[in-house]
């Protein structure tokens, strides 16, 4: 009889798990440590970060575009189609105008890249009317379908300077408007030396104080930027003094002894009143000469 042999097996030995070495000691990331303490979904991190890819690379694209000029391109042609259809300019109308010559406006509204209604560029047309002496203030307008309207704002003459050899208009501000022809000469103040035309103003607040001395003026001179020198038809000179306040407390005394002593036209040559306390008269023949206690003139107050 066979006898069976029964062969017990062990048990089957257990495999050692391998680790990667480092692996498990590996500490989680600062950034990973900072969004684990966001209370929010990671699902919803990486949304977010989709979303702002997503931005970014629409900034860059319009960026492109804006690069490229392609808006300005579109806007251009749309523009050139618009004034296909009978809006370009073919009129300007200009108000305002008294004095200045309308012909360099005219040049400066006409002097545009396009006649296209919508590509007129009215801000540099004011700009450049901007320059023009005369201009004080202008406004540009469109007025469909065909037709730019400029309002000139002009500055107002106050007086004519002097100045190297060379006379100008000027207005009470001191811009100088335009030449003035000396055969062709206005009936205003004539300031003279440097600087003059900036008391343009000055000078007519002066002479207000004595409106009835100003028919017979004929020029007025500014002296080392201080004071008024006036000259008078009659071919007198009247030095003020120095100061606004001063000069016309003198032009106010000096018209009061005129007008009881005839101090004009009488062979005077120069009337100095710099000086508060004294009043002083040259001749032609005594240069220098004061005028005695009992002269008339001395006796006004």
């Amino acid at each position: 009889m066979t006898a069976t042999a029964t062969i017990r097996r062990g048990a089957a030995p257990k495999r050692k798990r391998v680790v990667a070495k480092g692996r498990a000691s590996r500490k989680p990331s600062a950034a990973s440590r900072a969004l684990a303490l966001i209370p929010v979904p990671a699902e919803t991190l990486r949304q977010a970060g989709n979303y702002l890819l997503l931005g970014l690379a629409g900034i860059a694209l319009i960026a492109g575009v804006v690069a490229i000029k392609l808006p300005q391109m579109v806007g251009l042609e749309v523009g050139e189609a618009i004034g296909d259809m009978g809006f370009s300019v073919k009129r300007v109308e200009i108000t305002g105008i008294d004095k200045m010559d309308r012909l360099p406006v005219y040049s400066v509204a006409l002097d545009q890249k396009s006649m296209a209604m919508p590509l007129v560029d009215l801000g540099e047309i004011r700009d450049r009317l901007m320059q023009f002496g005369w201009v004080q203030d202008a406004r540009v307008s469109r007025r469909l379908p065909d037709t730019l309207v400029v309002d000139i704002v002009e500055r107002k003459p106050a007086a004519i300077w002097q100045f190297n050899q060379k006379l100008a208009l000027v207005d009470a501000q001191g811009h100088v408007l335009a030449p003035v022809d000396p055969t062709q000469m206005p009936d205003l103040p004539l300031l003279i030396g440097p600087a003059a035309n900036l008391q343009s103003g000055a000078l007519a607040d002066l002479i207000a104080a004595a409106p009835q001395i100003k028919p017979m003026l004929t020029g007025a001179t500014w002296v080392g930027g201080r004071r008024w020198d006036l000259r008078f038809q009659s071919g007198e000179t009247l030095a003020l003094p120095e100061g606004q306040d001063a000069a016309k407390a003198a032009l106010v005394k000096f018209t009061r002894m005129d007008a009881n002593a005839r101090l004009l036209g009488q062979g005077f040559v120069r009337f100095d009143m710099r000086l508060p306390d004294r009043f002083v008269v040259r001749v032609s023949k005594e240069p220098g000469k004061e005028l005695a206690p009992d002269n008339p003139a001395k006796t006004v107050t």
